[in-house]
């Protein structure tokens, strides 16, 4: 996740801009009326991406630490799930706030697809982890993202199948869509790459499993716009007719045909140099160079004798008489042992064992972040369901208390 983490932000902006700048009106209906999960999604991303930046401060054995990534982790994308949902369910019309705050998103089809918003993720991750395990030669991680592959791609296909009954009942008219012409065949491609997915991660191929997964996942995505089409809001406002000015439309496919020469190449070398280990290599050799590293094999005693049929170390120079020393192929690292894991800690003194890290106590953390927790809950409430302007400055107060006990949670331990 690390090397393409800001890369996930440029998509999130890049598909706001597009939809305020060439769809106005359509972005100011499904703001308004969609605020609540919106704003959701949004707190999320902010305490997920935060505890990500600043993981390096942060006490990685609190548990309200690890319990605020977890539920941000898990109410973003269920947050943008329900608002898909509220707008393929036809429940977001045209104008400001038209649409009901509470029942547009918390109805069946909106929660169904935003559980699946939750699924789908946890299922590439899943196959993409077993695949980046093997990349690395770590066999007992291999294996359990093998299998939580397997139990994740059938619980994604179970939940995919009751979302389409709770669509037929919920969504006439997006049912009618996606069981005929090209939505039926988004779904049937769908669930043929979602089968060749478990057949592959089965049989332990997983390079495969990772193109079929992303197609199981992107057919879904596709059968929504196609099954769908005309209509960018349902029974409401066709694409045609949300649409910009010509002008406008025009310096949008500009802008963004100049950003794609930019952002695509960058993002093809990103990806080539991570999937292929390139990124890896400095660091392994650094490591190797300092000794200071969890050696997966570990390396024979000085003083011990190498075992009959042991090749010599590289650097090693040869006995008289003997075969010359291998030279490596040119343009290839050989690290050997290979290092994997973290970094070791230095060895204490010789006058004892060193003193342990000071570490903020375990109430502090607690009581922040359930101080975090009531204040995003009272503040959200006050500034969606209040009604008194009153009631909207307090939930504003509400909100920069929790920023504030957020930022405290965050902040390294003192030295006392």
């Amino acid at each position: 996740m690390g090397p393409v983490w800001e890369a996930n932000h440029v998509w999130l902006i890049f598909v706001l801009v597009v939809c305020w700048t060439a769809y106005p009106v359509a972005f100011g209906s499904i703001t308004s009326t969609l605020a609540a999960p919106l704003f959701i999604a949004a707190i999320g991303i902010i305490l997920r991406g935060s505890a990500y930046a600043l993981r390096g401060q942060l006490d990685r054995e609190s548990p309200a630490v690890e319990n605020l990534f977890a539920l941000s982790s898990i109410l973003t994308p269920f947050a943008l799930g329900t608002v898909v949902g509220a707008i393929a369910a036809g429940r977001v019309p045209v104008g400001n706030a038209r649409g009901n705050m509470v029942t547009s998103w918390l109805s069946p089809v909106p929660a169904a697809i935003g559980v699946l918003a939750v699924a789908f993720p946890g299922y590439l991750a899943a196959v993409y982890l077993a695949a980046d395990a093997r990349r690395f030669a770590e066999r007992a991680l291999e294996l359990d993202f093998r299998v939580r592959a397997l139990l994740a791609g059938l619980a994604s296909g179970g939940l995919a199948l009751a979302g389409l009954l709770v669509i037929r009942s919920g969504a006439p008219s997006l049912w009618a869509g996606l069981t005929s012409g090209a939505g039926l065949a988004m779904v049937c491609v769908s669930a043929a790459a979602g089968i060749a997915t478990l057949l592959l991660c089965r049989s332990y191929r997983f390079a495969l499993a990772r193109a079929t997964a992303a197609l199981a996942v992107g057919a879904v995505v596709a059968g929504w716009a196609v099954a769908q089409r005309p209509w960018l809001l349902p029974r409401s406002l066709t694409v045609a007719q949300a649409a910009a000015g010509r002008s406008t439309l025009i310096a949008v496919i500009i802008a963004v045909a100049a950003g794609a020469a930019v952002l695509v190449p960058s993002l093809a070398l990103l990806f080539t140099l991570f999937l292929r280990g390139r990124l890896d290599a400095g660091a392994a050799g650094g490591a190797a160079a300092a000794g200071t590293g969890v050696w997966q094999d570990a390396p024979p005693e000085p003083d011990a004798p190498p075992e009959p049929g042991t090749p010599p170390e590289p650097g090693t120079p040869p006995e008289p008489g003997g075969p010359p020393e291998p030279r490596p192929a040119r343009g290839r690292w050989r690290i050997w042992p290979r290092p994997v894991g973290p970094i070791a800690p230095a060895a204490p003194p010789r006058g004892g064992p060193a003193a342990p890290a000071p570490r903020r106590g375990g109430a502090r953390a607690k009581l922040a972040g359930t101080l975090a927790a009531a204040c995003l809950v009272a503040g959200a409430g006050l500034l969606v369901f209040g009604g008194p302007d009153w009631t909207h400055a307090v939930g504003v107060v509400c909100l920069l208390a929790c920023a504030v006990a957020v930022f405290a949670l965050a902040a390294p331990p003192s030295a006392g």
